[in-house]
């Protein structure tokens, strides 16, 4: 399992950075177990381990508590069992009636007890995204930040005993998110921890963040080159994705267009953290999905509502509303997202021009008809590139005057991918929306 790999990787750069000498199990019983398990609260779950198990009570008398009695337990089942999900984390199931039985194989090979624990801290290296998903990543700094961010977590769990406990791996994604809001400065993150809390089946927990929000982090680690996660889920049938491409430099694009589109309104400006709280079209399962996690994958939820009907999957063509500040930011989101995919900020002047011109038509419209209305309505909710040209050129012999923009915007649209069309539309619809409001 990789998650011995992510272990070994991270032993490695922490007796580089601090000078010592030890072995995935000392390492394990010096500085895991005190941290992560020597307490009631435990930091981690790993289903069916030691941990998870009522250890007898002959036991928790012989070696003073409960927890140190399922140390013991743990180390004797490494020293003396095969490989499986409860000693070595992500393995597969002991026997083939077990719920992960789909990983046991007849190829020969060998596990050593060094690997079965470098698997429980490669595990605590794993960050958590909303849907019970995990990405590990071969990356010293971010395992270094992790590695970090551990003790606050025990921390955290001792002054604030109400919340819910063993869950390392949601933290580590809170802590990273913390972590990336204050440029990777660990001292000023311990200062300002505010760790958000939610209430799960009457209990304190710390919510799961979203996985955009993750990424967008990691993103201003990395703004200039992609990197890879490997992805999986582990509960009673363990899940992969396997290994994933991030493509932090497109993913920064948000923060470069932002800065570039909407220099000028200062006062309603989109704070970073509206911007890395972005819901998704796409859920972290589909988004992997995909094959590489970049712009494509962050598109915002409900873009969909206001695209051309029948242009795309889920398009229901509603005209958008300015109703108040939240409706102009959603508007930002939208609109940076379109141009970063069409990756020629020129076609937002295009875009502005049309929208102009099929106001000013409307405008020669005689009282009471509604033909010319109807034309402009007919171009915005284009859902194919012939419908779209046709009407411009039903539109033309009343607006001769406006041939040159017609022309260039006909010749883009025939230059561009077909999957852009639908995105070029939108952009349209938004800006006759915004004019409109005006």
């Amino acid at each position: 399992m990789y998650t011995s790999y992510i272990g070994g990787k991270f032993l490695k750069l922490f007796n580089q950075k601090e000078g010592t000498d030890y072995s995935a199990e000392t390492f394990f019983d010096n500085m895991i177990f005190p941290l992560f398990f020597d307490d009631e609260k435990h930091l981690m779950h790993v289903g069916n381990s030691a941990f998870f198990q009522k250890p007898k009570a002959t036991d928790v008398e012989i070696f003073g508590t409960r927890s140190k009695a399922q140390f013991n337990n743990l180390k004797v089942s490494i020293e003396s069992d095969e490989a499986n999900m409860s000693i070595m984390v992500g393995a597969a199931a002991k026997d083939l009636q077990g719920t992960t039985s789909g990983q046991i194989s007849n190829i020969n090979y060998s596990i050593d007890s060094e690997e079965m624990y470098a698997s429980w801290f490669g595990q605590a290296l794993g960050i958590g995204v909303s849907g019970g998903y995990v990405i590990l990543m071969n990356e010293p700094e971010i395992q270094w930040f992790l590695f970090q961010g551990w003790k606050v977590y025990r921390k955290y769990i001792e002054q604030t005993p109400s919340v819910k406990d063993r869950q390392i791996e949601t933290w580590n994604g809170q802590w990273l998110s913390l972590l990336a809001s204050n440029n990777f400065n660990v001292a000023e993150s311990i200062n300002n921890l505010q760790i958000e809390t939610t209430e799960v089946q009457g209990s304190i927990a710390i919510p799961t963040k979203q996985w955009s929000n993750i990424v967008f982090s990691i993103s201003k680690l990395y703004p200039k080159r992609a990197i890879t996660g490997y992805c999986y889920n582990l509960s009673q049938t363990n899940t992969t994705f396997g290994f994933i491409n991030f493509i932090l430099p497109d993913i920064r694009k948000f923060y470069e267009l932002r800065d570039k589109l909407f220099i000028n309104e200062e006062s309603t400006i989109l704070g970073e953290e509206e911007i890395e709280s972005l819901s998704t079209f796409y859920n972290f399962k589909n988004a992997c999905k995909l094959g590489t996690i970049g712009l494509k994958a962050i598109e915002p939820a409900k873009l969909r509502e206001y695209m051309p009907s029948g242009s795309v999957l889920y398009a229901q063509g509603k005209d958008f509303k300015f109703n108040n500040n939240e409706s102009y930011k959603q508007y930002q989101l939208f609109k940076i997202w379109i141009i970063a995919m069409l990756n020629k900020t020129e076609l937002l002047k295009l875009a502005s021009s049309l929208a102009q011109s099929l106001m000013d038509f409307e405008a020669q419209e005689e009282r009471g008809k509604k033909v010319f209305s109807t034309l402009s309505k007919e171009v915005r909710g284009s859902k194919n590139l012939k419908h779209f040209i046709d009407k411009i050129t039903d539109i033309l012999p009343y607006v001769p005057s406006k041939a040159g923009v017609f022309e260039s915007i006909v010749e883009e649209v025939l230059k561009m991918p077909s999957d852009n069309f639908p995105l070029f539309i939108t952009l349209i619809r938004f800006e006759y929306a915004i004019k409109k409001s005006k």
